[in-house]
């Protein structure tokens, strides 16, 4: 029997398929999130391998599983996972690429959407049994900066592009195929400096990993280099964005606003008492959500599972291996 260990929410998250497994003879036990408590469930079930969400494990994780067990991140991305403790225990740690895209690059254009039309505002003045309607702008014709042209990237680029006219220029600092991308997914050009990708912009939409590279990647001086009338939209990572500064952007009016849906801390706490981006009318918060639709958790439980399955057989070249060193 495969016994896994799969954290509370990313359980509740997908609970039918992790029920699914269990009819078809997996075991399945839902645990807190926190890494002690992961742990001991782990110690106490006699489980070989684990689901965890986004949360950050250093230590008690990589003791209690075995060696050639899974540690499955129930999404894409795995800073939370200490690669290199779980090769050195040889652990093998895995995600789910792919399987959430469209839902995170919906999320994205709909953060653009109530933005552009004041939509939380007006919603929360209608429950406030206030009629205050405001005049909005349309997406057609003005022009998104995609911030990393991965696969969620280029989904709102295509969505942005084709669906609603607007302009589109990507940043990357990789070497890329530009036409390619033109043709598929409507980028008008793509550049690896990121002062020309947001010049003239009036959305700024990130999509690129939390890596030490990338720490506060938009710092003061790239913000400073986004146009005043521009919204930034997050729904990457936290840390890829300097919160302090970001709110000085944001209280100064160098920047329009902000919608973000990701932290450097999770739930949102300031990293300055004093510059806390829920006091400001021109932020848009939301909890980490953009990948939280049925569908998505459904395809993250079903590919976590199908990575341990492939563990199990000693198919590891099909993984979703994030530390291929392990194996030697």
């Amino acid at each position: 029997m495969k016994t896994v260990v799969v954290t509370e929410v990313e359980f509740r998250k997908a609970s039918a398929s992790f029920e699914k497994a269990c009819a078809a003879g997996w075991k399945c036990i839902p645990a807190p999130p926190g890494e002690a408590e992961v742990a001991e469930a782990i110690r106490r079930s006699g489980a070989t391998h684990a689901v965890v969400g986004v949360q950050r494990y250093v230590a008690a994780l990589y003791d209690a599983l075995p060696r050639g067990g899974v540690l499955a991140r129930f999404g894409v991305g795995h800073d939370g996972v200490d690669k290199q403790k779980a090769t050195a225990k040889g652990i093998l740690c895995v995600n789910t690429p792919g399987v959430l895209d469209d839902s995170v690059a919906e999320y994205a254009l709909g953060l653009m959407l109530a933005a552009a039309r004041h939509t939380l505002e007006m919603a929360a003045g209608c429950r406030a049994h206030q009629w205050s309607p405001r005049v909005g702008t349309e997406l057609l014709d003005k022009r998104l900066a995609v911030i990393g042209c991965g696969p969620i990237g280029c989904r709102v680029a295509r969505a942005a592009s084709a669906g609603f006219g607007m302009h589109v220029v990507g940043a990357e600092i990789r070497d890329v195929d530009e036409e390619a991308l033109r043709q598929s997914f409507g980028f008008a050009r793509v550049v690896k400096d990121f002062s020309a990708a947001v010049a003239g912009a009036h959305f700024v939409s990130l999509h690129i990993p939390n890596v030490p590279q990338t720490r506060h990647f938009i710092n003061r001086e790239r913000l400073s280099q986004i146009p005043p009338s521009a919204w930034l939209i997050n729904t990457a990572r936290g840390a890829v964005v300097d919160e302090s500064a970001l709110f000085d952007a944001l209280n100064s009016g160098t920047l329009s606003g902000a919608a973000l849906d990701v932290f450097e801390s999770e739930p949102y706490v300031p990293v300055d008492p004093g510059k806390d981006l829920r006091s400001l009318t021109n932020v848009i918060l939301t909890p980490h959500v953009s990948s939280a639709t049925h569908e998505a958790c459904t395809r993250m439980a079903e590919r976590a599972l199908h990575n341990i399955a492939l563990a199990e057989a000693g198919n590891f070249s099909e993984m979703d291996l994030l530390n291929p060193e392990v194996l030697k």
